[in-house]
């Protein structure tokens, strides 16, 4: 009798430790993925504010296994500078899909928006839905193979980055703006405002303000993820995230898995709290390893400490009813080939818009096939002229970045760009050749310029040229002026073997509206 009653009080003992040590560390999970979120957002502060490679601000993007895979299969090339995705590979054939749960900036941002708690049965375990996203990945990869990675904006990483840097911390720096003009408007805080343009501007926010294309679309889609909580949990995570898909195919090799024994009392505490929705009550409240996140809130709210994550068989987890059929793959696989060959086969981006800039490097870089989208040389741009190519590109280009000189030059001191890109897309080309690096080449039209179609001296762009035997020269000349005087004035000409077309001379134009002197893509020059 004592022998049963020490032996019960040492498991009780054992269950309380082994629940104590489960609940400290689904406890400290949220302030977990708060530390990677706030990291996240200080990479792509830095990018925005310093825009320099040593701010480690693509981080993450060489972290993804996903951006890595499918960038050195669209560029056939292998990229050193992604091999930091085998420590996320490694993390997952050791512990699961730890990276949905604990690091990944989209899933805490999922896990902070209010979800429906009891989702319909058809969104349950055998939700047929959860295959969407593997075709979503064949789909991807198929893409990626034929050299295209524009559908690369459905990878948690790039998409999040892309809110952050062009809708969230936009948004942020015009309400601090609205707050310094009211601050300014009120004399006895103006000392206070000012002491604080001093401190932030340059260290958290740009210098100056830049503004970017597509940030609506971008922030639509953004709040359609976060909405679709409303169906069920973490919906993006278990139906449509592709890069959830790929750790989850891993997963299913994974050493660590959540194990449930026969103590279980059948509560089912633990299929209601899993955001995932992958606990099976008809299975003894089994899960698929590859929709397990790890979470640990199973084994937390356990009341008799059934459920374990422990080292097992390194035999694969079995597929489920929701896996795509081997007939599904590849007919994925082909229609993902066939719509990038017609992508391929429409008008080229050049054919859509003349003025088509790309960053110093980036044409003869195959840069459409080598960018992730990830929206870091925009932010790294300290003149705000890069801008993702959206509407007037094709669809094998969209959203690559583009110079827009009217927006902002490429600065002849500056090559941000390259040192960020964490794909080598545009390559990280020393200061000295890229200033000989030709992005375009400026015309000027005379029927806008104010010496040609005024008659009145105007030598911006000419004083602007940063080239050092200067690409735009002046020369005096009579003209007839809007009066009908004539008058001698300095005419800008372009000397086009010397133009690198930056754009500085497009962006100070003081013309309004359209510039009398713009940038063409040196495409045109070819014929």
């Amino acid at each position: 009798m004592t022998s049963c009653a020490a032996h019960d009080t040492s498991a009780s003992r054992h269950t309380s430790a082994g629940q104590g040590r489960a609940g400290i560390l689904a406890r400290l999970r949220p302030y977990v993925q708060a530390l990677f979120l706030a990291l996240f957002v200080i990479l792509i502060t830095l990018a925005w504010v310093l825009g320099d490679s040593r701010s480690w601000a693509n981080l993450f993007f060489r972290l993804d296994p996903l951006a890595g895979a499918m960038s050195m299969l669209a560029g056939r090339r292998f990229l050193p500078a992604l091999l930091l995705s085998l420590l996320t590979i490694g993390l997952t054939l050791m512990v699961g899909r730890v990276w949905c749960a604990w690091i990944c900036p989209l899933g805490t941002l999922l896990d902070w928006t209010p979800a429906r708690q009891q989702p319909n049965a058809a969104l349950g375990p055998e939700s047929p839905w959860r295959r969407v996203k593997y075709i979503l990945l064949i789909a991807m990869l198929a893409s990626a193979i034929a050299g295209s990675l524009t559908v690369l904006l459905l990878d948690p990483i790039v998409l999040t980055s892309q809110m952050v840097g062009r809708v969230f911390l936009p948004l942020v720096e015009q309400a601090f703006s609205l707050l310094e003009r009211a601050g300014f408007a009120i004399p006895w805080t103006r000392p206070l405002v000012s002491s604080a343009d001093n401190l932030l501007r340059g260290t958290i926010f740009p210098l100056e303000r830049h503004f970017y294309g597509g940030a609506v679309l971008i922030g639509l889609v953004f709040a359609g993820i976060l909405a679709l909580n409303a169906l069920a949990p973490r919906f993006w995570c278990r139906h449509l995230c592709p890069l959830g898909a790929l750790l989850g195919l891993l997963s299913r090799a994974a050493w660590i898995r959540r194990r449930v024994d026969t103590s279980c009392i059948d509560c089912g505490r633990c299929a209601r709290l899993c955001p995932t929705g992958t606990i099976d009550a008809g299975r003894g409240y089994a899960s698929d390893p590859a929709e397990c996140t790890t979470c640990l809130l199973c084994q937390d709210a356990c009341p008799v400490s059934a459920i374990s994550f422990s080292g097992g068989s390194l035999r694969p987890a079995p597929s489920q009813n929701y896996d795509p059929t081997r007939r599904q793959a590849l007919v994925t696989l082909g229609l993902g080939l066939a719509g990038v060959g017609l992508f391929r086969a429409g008008p080229s981006s050049d054919f859509l818009d003349p003025h088509r800039i790309l960053p110093p490097g980036g044409r003869e870089n195959d840069l459409a096939s080598k960018c992730i989208r990830c929206g870091l040389c925009l932010k790294a741009c300290p003149t705000g002229g890069l801008q993702p190519a959206f509407p007037r590109a094709s669809a094998q280009d969209l959203w690559t970045p583009v110079l827009v000189p009217r927006m902002g030059y490429c600065d002849y001191s500056c090559h941000a760009c390259g040192q960020i890109c964490p794909t080598g897309a545009i390559p990280d080309i020393p200061l000295d050749i890229k200033r000989t690096v030709i992005i375009g080449k400026a015309y000027i039209d005379t029927s806008r310029c104010i010496p040609w179609s005024e008659g009145r001296d105007c030598i911006v762009c000419e004083e602007m040229c940063p080239v050092p035997d200067k690409a735009i020269k002046l020369e005096e000349a009579r003209v007839k002026t809007v009066a009908g005087q004539t008058v001698t004035v300095k005419l800008p000409h372009v000397e086009r073997e010397r133009c690198i077309g930056c754009g500085i001379c497009e962006y100070q134009c003081p013309v309004a509206g359209q510039a009398a002197v713009r940038v063409y893509s040196p495409v045109l020059e070819r014929g």
